[in-house]
């Protein structure tokens, strides 16, 4: 006889991917939504909506974007008789419910600005005054000897998502801790075991941070977004000497013999190039890229040394087609100034997405 132990269910289905693009998780409180019944579950307050996360697996989840929302108040506990358009919420410190509320009129007023411009200043404003009013926990460090070195504010960079922060570094580890909770374990890289670090442009300025303790270039063990570029600066050089011994500064010359020489494989000397030149597989917005270089796509062997194999180096890819490209020209000379060739870009996140899901859909382990 077999017994055959049923996997458990994760207790939690919520996911930053939940978000909208460029919206923070702020913090989360245990309510009870009133219904017919009570149901209860955890109330995530985000920067553009509010997402109830029942802990009943049947119940689903609900998300309110904050937009939407006419009226947000407290109620009395006689007054809770919820209409067909209301959401009532208990929370279970009622204590909290007066800050609650004032923390998603804040945001409801950010939410309801036309400019997003605007919008996105007051989300920023409110999102570095939590920060300010928060530092990293250091019971969170792994040994009672680590002593700090800097600590600052930075959010933790993954596909499609950011998630605010408090980094803090030691002489042994660098941490992650996420203002929000979520995930609930601290972020924690042994610098001993840091292979590679490289300064990145995110959103194109400096201020990206990425961390690789292994050989793998492609997927890295922490991408960090600070806020100033002194925060950032800082920690590189602190890492750097720390490793001086441990690491090798590498350039694309380096690369370049390594790859003649067979010690890198056209994979590796890609990704190698891809990184030098500040793309990640955590920003889709400077995802690495790889170049098209086969032009034969009828043949089912491919003749490596017939030139009509390969596709005419000489050339962007957008002036391959001749008819194509004389569109091109012609659009070309009847520009005003400025004038530009080419008016969207190879590598936009909307791209990214389109190609990941397409190759998903054979191979699931491909996509970050």
């Amino acid at each position: 006889m077999a017994f055959i132990k049923r996997k458990e269910r994760s207790k939690e289905r919520f996911s930053l991917l939940l978000l909208d693009l460029e919206e923070y998780y702020f913090e989360q409180h245990t309510v009870y939504h009133v219904t017919t019944s009570s149901i209860r579950g955890s109330l995530k307050v985000c920067s553009k909506s509010i997402i109830f996360e029942p802990e009943d697996h049947v119940e689903p989840i609900l998300k309110i974007p904050l937009r939407d929302c006419k009226k947000i108040e407290a109620v009395e506990e006689k007054d809770q008789n919820p209409f067909n358009d209301t959401f009532l919420f208990h929370l279970e410190v009622s204590s909290k419910t007066e800050d609650v509320v004032q923390t998603l009129l804040q945001l409801h007023r950010a939410s309801c600005l036309d400019k997003l411009g605007d919008q996105t200043a007051m989300i920023a404003a409110n999102l570095q005054s939590r920060l300010a009013r928060t530092s990293f926990d250091k019971n969170s460090f792994q040994n009672v000897s680590e002593i700090p070195h800097m600590e600052c504010e930075a959010e933790m960079v993954t596909p499609l998502v950011t998630n605010p922060g408090h980094v803090c570094i030691t002489d042994q580890s660098l941490y992650f801790q996420p203002l929000n909770g979520y995930p609930e374990q601290v972020v924690r890289i042994e610098l001993h075991r840091v292979k590679q670090i490289y300064k990145r442009r995110h959103g194109l300025r400096p201020l990206g941070l990425e961390v690789f303790c292994t050989e793998n270039d492609f997927c890295s063990d922490i991408y960090l977004k600070f806020y100033k570029t002194s925060d950032r600066n800082d920690l590189y050089y602190y890492i750097a000497t720390f490793l001086e011994n441990h690491m090798v500064e590498h350039t694309a010359e380096s690369y370049m013999l390594q790859w003649q020489r067979g010690h890198l494989s056209n994979y590796q000397y890609l990704l190698h190039l891809n990184n030098l030149a500040d793309r990640s597989g955590n920003d889709l917005s400077q995802y690495p890229v790889f170049p098209w270089i086969i032009a034969d796509y009828s043949s089912t062997e491919l003749d490596m040394m017939n030139p009509a194999t390969f596709r005419d180096l000489s050339k962007p890819v957008g002036a391959l087609n001749k008819e194509r490209l004389e569109r091109l020209l012609s659009r070309y000379r009847d520009m005003p100034d400025p004038c530009f060739m080419y008016g969207s870009h190879y590598s936009s996140p909307g791209y990214v997405l389109f190609y990941l899901v397409r190759v998903g859909m054979s191979m699931p382990s491909c996509i970050v």
